[in-house]
């Protein structure tokens, strides 16, 4: 097992993770320019007037714009989608999939996603038609309930539609006990330590602390398990369970809500002056979809930096929960040298990359403060 870094998958890394930027960059532009498009060639006006003329049900005419609008855009954006989800990380060893499970996979989510969507689309326009200027507010609502609600039902009634999960057994007891024992010293309630198949899809290992209430419990990817020691995984799952310690959850989920709130509180007065401009009948309008989508798509670019900072902050903080909680630096440091080997991860992405993109801290700060720290 290699605990030192690899010279060559360090320039894979490097490789994959500029392509893939290359690729978000592609992307954004274009979803941008599509959305203008169907403003400035009056393209969303006339689709709505002509499902008007099918039916001006609002609650009908909502779904049958935005499978338009959503549909077009997703046929044209599939070669793109094609090659970065499939393509790209079987180019770089990232992927064990088929194209027929990589298919299903996508057919899944949709199937998941489309109604979960149109639920929340008729809830946003019915918002937008009867809670007059303060519709930003009554959506921020929703969507800090959705995503509580989201958080508790995820690990038992979505994630188990893409990944099978089985309890660890007999035949890791020894892990198990020590994650739980873990878990019982971070004062957290589990309902089991779980396996999941991770290996029918990419060679990169994971594990994570699910769910929330009821439903929180501990996952570990089949190739971490099969690929690390014991006391390898256990650094990974201190480190999850630090989350839990310093409550990044709801803090996550109430600084998301207010950033989200304030964007939306930001749309409302951009859709204000879209209705004026391009003519819509009101900010109900479906018509005017695409201008609040660019108005959140910018705002989301802006707050980005921000948001990566927050969740930076709180990675580190599980990060020092992790070695005082273990005390195995070796084994944290080996760890992620291990996972960025596996996983091909960046040891020392640029200062403006991480300011921009990453979530966590560079692996090259996590291994030296791992390097730093006594060792129990």
């Amino acid at each position: 097992m290699q605990t030192t870094l690899d010279p060559e998958r360090q320039k894979q890394a490097k490789d994959y993770a500029r392509i893939r930027r290359r690729f978000w960059i592609v992307d954004t532009v274009f979803s941008t320019l599509y959305a203008l498009a169907w403003l400035f060639f009056g393209w969303s006006i006339t689709i709505r007037e002509r499902l008007v003329a099918i039916s001006s049900n609002e609650w009908l005419l909502v779904p049958l714009y935005i499978a338009i609008f959503a549909g077009v855009y997703a046929v044209l954006n599939l070669p793109l989608s094609y090659y970065s989800g499939f393509v790209l990380p079987h180019r770089f060893g990232q992927s064990n999939q088929s194209l027929k499970d990589w298919i299903i996979d996508q057919l899944k989510g949709i199937a998941i996603g489309l109604p979960l969507g149109l639920v929340m689309l008729e809830l946003f326009y019915l918002a937008l038609r009867i809670t007059g200027d303060a519709w930003w507010l009554w959506v921020a609502g929703g969507l800090l309930l959705f995503n509580v609600i989201l958080s508790n039902l995820a690990p038992v009634l979505i994630m188990p539609l893409f990944n099978k999960y089985v309890p660890l057994g007999e035949e890791h007891k020894e892990l198990q006990d020590r994650l739980l024992d873990l878990a019982r010293r971070a004062n957290t309630q589990v309902k089991g330590v779980f396996k999941f198949d991770m290996s029918k899809r990419t060679n990169a290992a994971n594990a994570a602390l699910t769910g929330i209430g009821n439903t929180r419990r501990i996952i570990l990817g089949d190739t971490l398990i099969n690929e690390f020691t014991l006391d390898e995984i256990e650094t990974v799952l201190a480190h999850e369970l630090g989350h839990h310690v310093h409550k990044d959850i709801p803090f996550l989920i109430v600084s998301g809500t207010l950033l989200t709130a304030l964007g939306l509180f930001i749309s409302s007065l951009a859709l204000n002056y879209a209705v004026t401009f391009f003519s819509f009948t009101s900010v109900a309008d479906v018509a005017a979809f695409p201008a609040l989508s660019l108005t959140l798509g910018a705002y989301g670019l802006l707050t980005q930096p921000l948001e990566n900072a927050l969740s930076r902050w709180r990675e580190e903080m599980a990060d020092d929960y992790a070695l005082s909680s273990t005390g195995k630096r070796k084994a944290f440091t080996s760890t992620f040298t291990r996972l960025a080997n596996q996983n091909l991860g960046k040891i020392d992405p640029e200062k403006w990359v991480v300011f921009m993109f990453y979530s966590h801290p560079p692996l090259s700060e996590r291994i030296a403060k791992a390097r730093q720290t006594p060792s129990a």
